[in-house]
């Protein structure tokens, strides 16, 4: 652990600098000591150890300025603080959390399943053979919802990928200035098709494609991408900034096609 979450000495240390640097040049002790709980006595001894160890500089009466080295043992300590929580957050307490997965099979509280994603929903199958497993939290037929916790191993996942299909604004043809037959072609590998803007959705229709949905298309698309699922937007041009913005904003791959 850390020293400053395993040493009070260490922990008030680095409250009190972390102070200074937010206050300075004018530093007022009594406003550390009650922001930080100790007395201004106490504050007061601190910060001439920190002047000592060079970590902080007096200029003037009431006045100090955290040092190049106090700055770096601010960010070194802050760091380590950053990858302990990020420990805390993801190894322990993500395993104990809970979440819900499809039960391919009968399963029983307390059994050992397998983990896995397909088609965008997660899945647990008895038995502890896969790369991610993890603990039933309650009982379950098959094709049901099924608790599991106590996570372990990664889950194998293959990210979906996003082809955004430009359909001309009405003004420049619309839905007329694509053929039907490239529509259903461009959809006919994907997992799920998407839509947004009147004319790709007249263009959908023209095809007989149905899109999973109109609206929030770039959310939608790119949270299907981080299921595994390779999604299809068709999408008029006025609209397709906003979708592969938010796209980028995802880090999901994607590919814009004029037709």
């Amino acid at each position: 652990m850390v020293d400053v979450l395993d040493n009070k000495r260490a922990a008030t240390r680095f409250r009190i600098l972390v102070q200074i640097a937010e206050r300075q040049p004018a530093v007022s002790q009594g406003e550390i000591a009650e922001e930080v709980g100790v007395t201004s006595q106490a504050v007061s001894e601190y910060i001439r150890e920190l002047v000592d160890d060079g970590l902080v500089e007096k200029e003037a009466r009431s006045r100090y300025r955290v040092t190049r080295e106090g700055v770096d043992w601010l960010f070194r300590v802050a760091d380590d603080v950053r990858r302990f929580a990020d420990h805390v957050t993801s190894d322990v307490l993500g395993a104990m959390s809970e979440d819900a997965y499809v039960a391919t099979e009968d399963i029983a509280e307390g059994d050992t399943v397998s983990l896995s994603l397909e088609d965008g929903l997660l899945y647990a199958e008895p038995g502890g053979e896969g790369p991610a497993t993890g603990i039933a939290t309650t009982d379950a037929k098959a094709g049901t919802d099924v608790g599991v916790t106590s996570f372990e191993g990664v889950m194998e996942l293959e990210p979906g990928s996003v082809t955004v299909l430009q359909v001309p604004s009405v003004r420049a043809g619309g839905s007329r200035a694509l053929a039907d037959e490239v529509v259903v072609d461009r959809c006919a590998d994907a997992d799920r098709v998407l839509a947004t803007g009147v004319e790709a959705v007249i263009a959908c229709r023209q095809a007989n494609v149905e899109p999973a949905t109109t609206f929030a298309v770039g959310d939608v698309a790119a949270d299907a991408a981080n299921h595994g699922i390779d999604v299809t937007v068709v999408a008029t041009t006025d609209a397709v900034g906003r979708v592969t913005d938010v796209l980028r904003d995802a880090d999901v791959s994607y590919e814009v096609l004029e037709e």
